[in-house]
């Protein structure tokens, strides 16, 4: 059996229970030795095989897994955060089910809620914005066109990017063309949940010179919107006491 496990953000309390409790179990971990905490390791098996798929190809991973499962032994994919964002599974998916190999995926905590935590914020405040984009820059790996960062700025709404630390002047350009104001509030937090965790607050416009003041080249998203200032927000209404839900009567008053 393989498990594709989500590591979660970065602080090695962050993997959820299942996921700890797969790792530990494990006879065989392939681990993303660039961006997984090697900390979250320490407590496998003493016979436990390890393997940094940061220096694999696609096709050693799968190879790996295949001996394994011939073996009869139990392999965990380690993966960032959550595996379904910028993981990279579809691909090792497929070639499990064309061997034959069975496999179920452990969510994890995503970076982009990390994020949030570190800043305290919320990303969807009324009357600021209900809704969250989250996307990349185009770079090796390209974006199809009609999901350009100009065209998501343009709905104005809050935007977490990954992958795009490198990229921060051309960033600020496409959200400043897409519809942000330079003035935008900003964030860039650098290895979220880390015990090297960093944030900076800037704007649209400075996030490039932010960034380059803090030194901080990659392994950061970059946050975007109103809701990063956290102000000039309406109350909810679930917990307004004007408002009736399904387990609470309100006044009926307004005002």
């Amino acid at each position: 059996m393989v498990h594709i496990v989500g590591a979660g953000p970065g602080a090695p309390d962050l993997i959820t229970v299942r996921g700890k409790d797969l790792l530990d179990r494990a006879d065989v971990i392939i681990y993303a030795g660039s961006l997984v905490n090697p900390a979250l390791l320490e407590s496998r098996k003493a016979q436990c095989q390890v393997y940094d798929s940061a220096k694999m190809t696609l096709e050693e991973v799968i190879a790996v897994m295949e001996a394994a499962e011939l073996e009869g032994k139990t392999t965990v994919r380690l993966h960032t955060g959550d595996p379904c964002i910028y993981g990279a599974i579809r691909e090792q998916m497929d070639e499990l089910e064309e061997r034959g190999i069975p496999y179920d995926v452990c969510p994890g905590v995503s970076s982009f809620c990390g994020a949030a935590s570190a800043l305290k914020m919320e990303y969807t405040l009324p009357d600021v914005t209900q809704s969250v984009i989250i996307t990349r820059m185009a770079g090796r790996t390209p974006v199809p066109e009609r999901e350009s960062i100009a065209s998501f700025a343009a709905h104005g709404a809050t935007m977490v990017i990954f992958l795009s630390a490198g990229m921060l002047d051309e960033l600020s350009r496409e959200l400043i063309k897409g519809g942000y104001f330079p003035d935008t509030p900003a964030a860039i937090v650098y290895k979220a949940t880390w015990a090297e965790e960093k944030t900076v607050i800037c704007t649209v416009e400075s996030l490039s010179a932010s960034a380059g003041r803090e030194n901080i080249r990659k392994t950061a998203l970059i946050l975007v919107g109103n809701a990063v200032a956290q102000s000039s927000y309406e109350r909810s209404r679930l917990y307004d006491p004007v408002f009736t839900t399904e387990y609470r009567k309100g006044t009926g008053e307004e005002g």
